[in-house]
């Protein structure tokens, strides 16, 4: 790590532009899973660049296509002209949607694909209050920092929404947690018809939902709550938006997309991250009678441009040719048995499904959030070569996702540094 390149980054950048690591590194390279720093360090990125670098690093076949773009001397044309790869990405996106008649807008991030989803169904419905999930986080804008559950990243209480927040998404910490699954959807049902009732005018535009929480702490509710919560939402003919950032391309294992798992099709899918492999682009695939349903004019100066759409639909030919999404399930299987097998006071969760997995750490004996240990678990697992995220409520979660093409051997080493340094950690914190 440069402190000379840290302490120019705290001269011209934001003081909440947060950096890991009590010394924040420089990653200048990558390979497969692995990354190395300035310094010549190098580790297994179990974290990914917060999920987006799904396919890994060095991938010839996005690389090769991201190179084909620029010899063309062409890096940015705008929507105003037809862009081949936009369309073609478009339609493998509308193909895999399993919408009944899906069309696709493209953006630079999953904040901006989340702005227009709201922006669509709060138009469509010609109101402006919208229902989310307590604990959430969909953004960095206006209207998604309104939608954002989450007080640790809501930076204003000023917003163009009316939002009513119900019960669901972070099962650990609710009070309906000890009951069972069928139990606690039902609780969480009627919370939120009770909220319909009770906190809104009744033309609620709609609610939007990630279907596992990710900046939350990989938050994950029973299978089957958002399809409940869509049978309520039909009632009152609100629409349902799936923020698919995180929970998109396979990278819970079980499914292509986190909504599957609660047996409903939502009205439109949002989504980012992974599908550029590191590339900027996000966007949202609805029904076209929602996506149609605009009566301005409206472009995207950067949103579907040839590089990102080009590269990003090699990565998504290289995730489906490579069966990524059963690579999750399996090895996302063994890290969670691994982990749920090991006995440590200091763990209080491990959830998530697929390569998607928290482990939320508290002060043994009870369920105080513990966030010292989580920073502290992350220190030593760099030491050791391994990166992992942290998020969740209370900063108390680690947040583990790596790259989707982690090898078997790569989790069983993970696994092994985990366990070591959450151990270590609780001795070092709250031995006496």
């Amino acid at each position: 790590m440069s402190d000379s390149l840290l302490a120019r980054h705290k001269a011209v950048l934001p003081d909440w532009l947060s950096l890991y690591y009590e010394e924040p590194i420089e990653i200048v390279s990558g390979s497969g899973r692995h990354v190395t720093d300035a310094d010549g360090n190098t580790y297994l990125d179990f974290f990914a660049g917060i999920l987006t670098n799904a396919i890994g690093y060095d991938i010839d076949e996005i690389s090769d296509a991201v190179r084909r773009q620029v010899d063309t001397g062409v890096l940015h044309t705008s929507t105003l002209y037809l862009i081949r790869q936009q369309v073609e990405l478009a339609e493998r996106i509308a193909e895999l949607s399993g919408l009944r008649n899906p069309k696709v807008f493209f953006t630079n991030s999953g904040t901006e694909a989340n702005e227009t989803a709201l922006m669509l169904a709060t138009q469509k419905r010609r109101s402006n209050q919208v229902l989310a999930l307590r604990n959430s986080y969909h953004g960095r804008a206006f209207a998604t920092l309104a939608v954002t559950g989450n007080r640790g990243w809501s930076a204003t209480s000023l917003s163009p929404l009316k939002v009513s927040y119900v019960h669901g998404g972070y099962r650990y910490r609710s009070p309906f947690s000890q009951l069972s699954d069928a139990d606690y959807i039902a609780a969480c049902v009627d919370d939120l018809r009770e909220v319909i009732e009770t906190t809104t005018a009744g033309d609620v535009a709609c609610m939007i939902a990630e279907p596992i929480q990710g900046v939350g702490g990989f938050a994950t509710p029973p299978d089957g709550l958002l399809g409940a919560f869509a049978e309520v939402l039909d009632e009152y003919g609100i629409l349902l938006i799936s923020d698919e950032v995180q929970t998109g391309w396979g990278r819970t294992g079980e499914h292509f997309w986190g909504i599957q798992a609660h047996g409903v099709t939502p009205d439109a899918m949002t989504f980012a991250k992974g599908l550029g492999n590191g590339l900027a682009i996000g966007g949202l695939v609805a029904e076209a009678e929602l996506i149609d349903d605009i009566g301005a004019n409206s472009i995207s100066t950067f949103g579907g441009n040839p590089i990102s759409t080009g590269g990003a639909h090699a990565a998504l030919e290289y995730l489906l040719e490579h069966d990524l999404q059963g690579n999750a399930a399996k090895l996302g299987a063994q890290l969670l048995q691994g982990l749920r097998a090991h006995e440590c006071a200091l763990i209080g969760d491990v959830r998530g499904k697929g390569l998607m997995i928290g482990v939320e750490l508290v002060v043994p004996g009870g369920k105080q959030p513990a966030p010292e240990a989580a920073a502290r678990v992350m220190e030593l697992a760099k030491q050791r070569g391994l990166l992992i995220g942290k998020g969740g409520l209370h900063g108390n979660v680690l947040r583990l996702a790596p790259p989707m093409t982690l090898t078997e051997s790569e989790a069983a080493h993970a696994l092994r540094i985990l366990t070591e340094t959450v151990s270590l950690a609780e001795q070092e914190l709250f031995s006496s």
